[in-house]
């Protein structure tokens, strides 16, 4: 099964998340970077375009024999259902129609959902925000592996199965790690979903349903877009904590490659986060990134020096609610 990753915990800081300070300094220096915050007005008609092509795509896969149900649902539906979490990650930050309709950015969310096949949306915004106001914080940041992902899957074989199990630990660390009320809009994200997944079952049958919620669990694990989930804060360089990606996939996964300019300004959508870093090319051409997703998840899987325990982890205080 290979050697052990030879780290046995994770890297503990003691200082801020570096995003903070960056951004500070970039504002300083290049306040029009202001001019890019605000919603995208193509992106409610994009995810519109994918959420409409997955049920034509319920309707064309209903008389298919299982095992071309579950090759589309790899390598077409899976892909169309991961971008949309993408997607709903963007909403989360408000960008789909502006701070000021927070309500329909929760709905809209929901309809982006929809072809998941699994609600999502509401229970991401959750504890999305924690990962951007605790970055790497300790039982508050829930992108972090436990303590036992970190132990068991420590060689390669076990690595591998851990990312074909990535959906599994995404939708359950937060239960263990940071349990929270279950809120009114999850509730009402269950109700849609499950009303939605009820009515493609009577109207089409057994195979839509599963092409939906397999191409999610498919595409979320072991997949080349799967690449961005290990890319974004596992640490390949010690130091560094965020790291960016700018090839092809962005085109596919709404520019959550440029994730050190994600972090540095939450609140600019994906389609602007290029002009980002061309406005401040010296803050961000110098800074480690990634040529390739595929790369990460080779390395991931096979570098002794790396595994669920590359993570930087910090202690936070908790900000007070306004």
């Amino acid at each position: 099964m290979g050697n052990r990753v030879t780290r046995g915990d994770f890297e503990w800081v003691y200082t801020e998340q570096p995003h903070t300070q960056r951004r500070k300094e970039i504002l300083a220096k290049y306040p029009e970077i202001k001019t890019l915050m605000g919603p995208d007005p193509h992106l409610k008609w994009i995810v519109s375009g994918m959420v409409f092509t997955q049920l034509l795509a319920c309707y064309l896969v209903k008389d298919l024999s299982w095992k071309w149900i579950f090759f589309w649902a790899y390598a077409f539906g899976g892909c169309i259902n991961h971008s949309l979490t993408l997607a709903i990650h963007d909403i989360s930050h408000n960008v789909a129609f502006g701070n000021k309709q927070a309500r329909w950015n929760r709905w809209f969310a929901i309809f982006a959902n929809l072809p998941i096949g699994v609600p999502y949306s509401a229970s991401f915004k959750k504890y999305h925000i924690d990962h951007h106001r605790y970055l790497g914080g300790d039982s508050l940041d829930v992108d972090i592996p436990t303590d036992f992902e970190g132990w068991f899957f420590c060689t390669p074989l076990r690595k591998l199965l851990w990312l074909f199990l990535q959906p599994l630990f995404y939708s359950l660390r937060p239960l263990y790690v940071n349990p929270k009320a279950i809120t009114r809009m999850e509730i009402l994200n269950a109700l849609v979903q499950f009303s939605i997944d009820l009515i493609i079952y009577y109207l089409w049958g057994l195979k839509p349903v599963i092409y939906l919620i397999a191409g999610t669990i498919l595409c979320l694990g072991f997949h080349p877009i799967s690449g961005h989930f290990i890319a974004e804060h596992y640490m390949f360089l010690k130091g560094y904590e965020t790291y960016s990606y700018y090839g092809p996939l962005n085109w596919l996964t709404f520019n959550v490659g440029y994730h050190m300019e994600h972090h540095d300004f939450p609140s600019i959508p994906g389609c602007r986060l290029p002009m980002v870093k061309k406005i401040a090319a010296e803050y961000y051409d110098n800074l480690p990134h990634h040529q390739s997703w595929i790369r990460v998840l080779w390395d991931f899987v096979f570098d002794d020096t790396l595994g669920p325990y590359s993570r930087v982890k910090r202690l936070c205080k908790l900000a007070k609610e306004s």
